[in-house]
C-alpha cells in the first residue's frame, strides 16, 4: 500500500478490515492464540492502541492520530513480513482469560489442558482443595503450572524443563503471579534430576509433533523452540519415557493429564497395550489422555 492510502485508514474499523484483508491475502498461519484473520487483527490493533482487548464496540469508529496508524500498521507489517506468531510481537498471550509473558524462547502458550484445568479436572479430581502436590512437566512458559496453582489452591507446584532459557520466562511469570511460594522450578532433562516425590496431578505438554510433520510446519511455528515441539520419528520419543516414568511420582489416587495434539493414530501404534481416558474440550477432540496411577502399573 502507497503511504499516501494508508493516510486513509482513519478509524479502528478502518485498520481493522485492512488487518483482515492484509492477513488473508498473505496467508499466514493462524493457531498461536487466534484461528482467524478478524480475531487476529482485531487484537493486534487493540494491543497497538493500548486498548482493552475485551472491549472492541465502543472503539470502532474511533479516529486514530498518525503516530497511532502508524503503530498498528507497523504491527501488522511485521506479522505479514516476519511470519512472527503474535504473541512473539506483543510479548504476551492469553490463555483461559490470564495474561502471560512470552518471547521465542518458550512456545506460545495454548494447550487444550488449560480449559480442563478450569474445571479442576473435575470429576477425575473429586476435590480441588484437597489436592497437595502438582507437577508441570515440560512447563515452557509456566502457563500450565500456574494455572494448575491457581486451579488447586493449597497445593505445592513443581514445573519441570530442560531448557534454562524457558525457565527464566518462566521465572518471570510465577513472579507476576505472586506464586513463588507455591510454584518451584526445576530444571531437568524430564525426570532425572526431580527429587522424589508423589504428586496427586501431574500434567505434561511434551514435544510431540513427529518428524513428518517438523518439516512441513508454517513458518510461524519455526519460530518456536524445535526442542519444545519435535518429539522424534512418530512424535512419542519424551511420551515413552513420561509413561514410564510417571508412576514413581504419582501418589496412589493420582492422575496424569497428558496432551499429545494429533498423534493419537502414533500414540495407539506405540501403546497398544494402554487404555487412557480420552478427554475432550471445546477446542479439541482426541488431543489429551488422562492414566490413573493404577492403569499405567498394571
Amino acid at each position: 500500500m502507497q503511504p499516501s492510502a494508508r493516510l486513509e485508514l482513519l478509524t479502528l474499523r478502518d485498520l481493522i478490515r485492512y488487518g483482515v484483508s492484509r492477513l488473508n491475502a498473505a496467508g499466514v498461519a493462524l493457531g498461536h492464540g487466534s484461528d482467524n484473520a478478524w480475531d487476529e487483527a482485531v487484537y493486534l490493533v487493540l494491543h497497538a492502541l493500548h486498548l482493552p482487548l475485551d472491549t472492541l464496540e465502543p472503539f470502532l469508529d474511533a479516529r486514530v492520530l498518525d503516530k497511532e496508524r502508524a503503530r498498528v500498521l507497523d504491527l501488522i507489517d511485521r506479522r505479514v513480513t516476519e511470519r512472527l506468531p503474535a504473541a512473539y510481537l506483543t510479548n504476551e498471550a492469553w490463555l483461559r482469560g490470564h495474561r502471560f509473558y512470552v518471547d521465542q524462547r518458550v512456545i506460545v502458550p495454548r494447550s487444550p489442558i488449560a480449559e480442563l484445568l478450569d474445571q479442576g479436572l473435575a470429576p477425575w479430581v473429586a476435590d480441588p482443595a484437597e489436592v497437595g502436590r502438582v507437577l508441570d512437566m515440560c512447563t515452557g512458559s509456566a502457563c500450565l503450572a500456574i494455572l494448575g496453582a491457581l486451579a488447586f489452591p493449597h497445593a505445592q507446584v513443581d514445573a519441570v524443563d530442560v531448557s534454562s532459557d524457558a525457565l527464566e520466562v518462566a521465572r518471570r511469570n510465577v513472579e507476576d503471579y505472586g506464586l513463588e511460594d507455591r510454584l518451584a522450578l526445576h530444571q531437568s532433562n524430564l525426570f532425572e534430576s526431580l527429587p522424589a516425590q508423589r504428586y496427586d496431578v501431574i500434567i505434561c505438554n511434551p514435544p510431540y509433533v513427529n518428524s513428518g510433520s517438523m518439516e512441513v510446519l508454517p513458518e510461524e511455528y519455526r519460530h518456536e523452540p524445535q526442542l519444545a515441539l519435535a518429539g522424534g520419528a512418530d512424535g512419542m520419543d519424551l511420551v515413552r519415557r513420561i509413561l514410564e516414568a510417571a508412576p514413581r511420582y504419582l501418589s496412589e489416587n493420582g492422575v496424569l493429564v497428558l496432551e499429545i495434539g494429533h498423534e493419537r493414530p502414533f500414540f495407539e501404534a506405540a501403546f497398544p497395550e494402554l487404555s487412557p481416558m480420552w478427554l475432550d474440550t471445546e477446542q479439541a477432540s482426541d488431543q489429551i489422555l488422562l492414566f490413573t496411577r493404577e492403569q499405567l502399573t498394571t
